[in-house]
């Protein structure tokens, strides 16, 4: 009875800070619930108990994270490609979440040496329309870092 007590805790004290997480966090979070009680019905003790919560924490915070990279890759190739003032949009398959990105003409940092984008997303997550204004910038690999 003991080790579902401290199981129990353990998952309300992760979910209890879900509120304002990325997808790759609250992968992890989910992860590790589901890991900790599944290594405590192997193990029946606190050890299987937290190994199954690390192993939960790892593959929930990659499975998360591949969620969001495909945004990142779709501003990525907007950046990369878009035509200047013209919108390029796109729906996430997972999320639903709607993307709509108009980049600006490049332009070169006269500070980094950098060449950089400006772009306005507009995008309806979770129902929410949000707009905003960012700029991204080539790294030394030449790929763009938002800033």
């Amino acid at each position: 009875m003991r080790h579902i007590t401290v199981t129990a805790i353990v998952v309300l004290t992760l979910l209890s800070g879900c509120a304002n997480l990325n997808k790759a966090q609250t992968g992890a979070v989910g992860g590790a619930a589901g890991g900790a009680l599944i290594g405590q019905m192997i193990g029946h003790n606190t050890e299987a108990t937290l190994i199954g919560a690390a192993v939960g924490t790892m593959l929930g915070y990659i499975v998360g994270n591949e969620m969001d990279k495909y945004d990142k890759q779709q501003l990525n190739h907007v950046y990369e490609r878009g035509a200047s003032n013209q919108q390029s949009s796109w729906i996430n398959p997972d999320t639903g979440n709607q993307y709509a990105v108009t980049p600006q003409p490049a332009f070169k940092n006269p500070t980094t040496d950098q060449i950089c984008r400006k772009a306005e997303i507009s995008a309806i997550i979770d129902g929410k329309k949000q707009k905003t204004y960012t700029t991204a910038c080539r790294d030394a690999n030449g790929q763009w870092q938002l800033q």
